[in-house]
């Protein structure tokens, strides 16, 4: 027998290997999603094909409708809730009380990046491993895996052993304001919960979850020069003006804490000169200046984000005393939007999850799971247990490529696979002694 055809029959048995290796109630399982992941692939088609960029209301609402029905017939209590407070869709939640033990959180989300006027708006298939549509893999992908999961733990019979609280939100992709009323039904369920687990795209790769993500928060910068002719730069009455106060401030940033790790901190747009007319939503405006003119005013919007908490104040801290040290005849104020996302700092509950997860997966033949580097996972809901929960992951849903944007892709066949580990996890945390007292 040659090395390829050793190949090709170890990889038809380690299967079988590691199947053998579940006990009963987990084989039930893994049978359960192997029945229904035909239909949960249709499911994952009609979601993508209905537009649900998060200021299409009727959109977004409309996959939750499709949600909730499937998880109405696994014996949830649903509800679609009113956004009109936060000015976005509202959001589904779900409820399953069990016997007491283990509260778990599972986290989704109904909208898309895409809204009405995107021309990214239906699926095809790039061959029987890949769907090309809005919102794919993130992440209309991950809320099918939490349908596919909770059938097969109500079919092995195991459901009860554990209470669950489903909360996809209509508004992650653009929250809504005020963010403490938007992220209310998430807070508090994550203040319920023993576990939390989302089931965003992380970073594409089915070998890896996330333990630990950035949280992000806006910033804005304010300077002011003394306006006069541009050959009294320089002069002890003058000053520098308002614009080289900024660059130097800028700088100093960069020098400064560019070095830190996982920390970036992003100046997405700047204005300066003798006037400067800030939009009402502050996503831009327009300035007016000459180039004889010291300019007067300037001013920076941009982001920030960190890994932790604690990263975050040191870096507000340093970027507020360097804007204090002014060049002469300027002054500068700093502002951190209020709000934002928190960052998911690592914890030992996160990697203690991460251990679980590839355990299940090395059992199942899928290998091991790594975690995401930091810098590769964007700002997301599960942010938000921050605090609140001891254990919480994310990134267990489908896994796919070029999210927010006309050419993302989902890996359609990881459906099963990921659903397979996810209900596992859940399973076995059930089981844990911990959880049961």
């Amino acid at each position: 027998m040659n090395l390829r055809s050793i190949l090709i029959l170890l990889l038809c048995i380690l299967p079988i290997i590691s199947f053998s290796q579940l006990n009963r109630k987990e084989k039930k399982i893994v049978k359960s999603v192997d029945k229904h992941e035909a239909e949960a692939l249709e499911l994952l088609t009609k979601a993508v094909n209905i537009n649900s960029g998060t200021m299409n209301f009727q959109g977004v609402r409309e996959v939750g409708k499709l949600f909730q029905k499937e998880l109405d017939k696994l014996g949830f209590e649903t509800k679609l809730t009113s956004g009109e407070a936060f000015g976005r869709a509202g959001h589904l939640v779900a409820t399953h009380k069990g016997k007491p033990g283990l509260k778990l959180l599972l986290i989704g989300h109904l909208d898309t990046v895409f809204e009405l006027d995107s021309p990214f708006q239906t699926s095809t298939k790039v061959n029987d491993s890949v769907m090309k549509a809005p919102g794919v893999a993130d992440m209309k992908g991950g809320d099918v895996i939490i349908i596919l999961a909770m059938q097969a733990l109500k079919e092995a019979g195991v459901l009860d052993n554990m209470s669950v609280e489903i909360v996809m939100t209509g508004d992650e992709e653009k929250s809504g304001s005020p963010l403490d009323l938007s992220k209310k039904d998430l807070i508090d369920a994550a203040k319920w919960a023993d576990v939390a687990l989302g089931f965003e795209n992380g970073d594409g790769n089915p070998e890896t979850i996330v333990v630990a993500r950035r949280g992000s928060a806006g910033w804005k910068l304010e300077v002011t020069g003394n306006a006069a002719h541009s050959s009294q730069v320089f002069s002890e009455k003058v000053g520098t003006g308002a614009i080289y106060e900024t660059s130097r401030i800028l700088n100093e940033f960069y020098q400064q804490l560019s070095k830190e790790e996982n920390l970036t901190f992003n100046p997405g747009f700047i204005l300066g000169g003798t006037s400067v007319d800030l939009k009402e939503d502050e996503t831009g405006g327009t300035a007016f200046g000459k180039t004889n003119v010291v300019a007067e005013k300037a001013v920076v919007k941009g982001d920030i984000r960190a890994v932790s908490l604690e990263q975050l104040e040191m870096a507000k801290k340093l970027m507020n005393n360097i804007v204090s040290e002014n060049y002469p005849g300027t002054n500068a104020k700093l502002t951190f939007d209020p709000g934002g996302y928190p960052p998911l700092g690592l914890t030992d509950g996160n990697t203690e999850l991460l251990e679980y997860y590839s355990q299940i997966s090395q059992k199942l033949g899928y290998g091991i799971v790594y975690p995401v580097n930091p810098r590769n996972a964007g700002a997301a809901d599960i942010s938000f247990t921050a605090g609140h929960v001891d254990m919480a992951v994310d990134g267990l849903g489908l896994s796919g490529a070029d999210d927010h944007t006309v050419n993302e892709t989902g890996n359609i066949n990881k459906l099963g696979v990921q659903a397979k580990r996810a209900a596992l996890l859940m399973y076995r945390l059930s089981e844990m002694k911990k959880f049961k007292e």
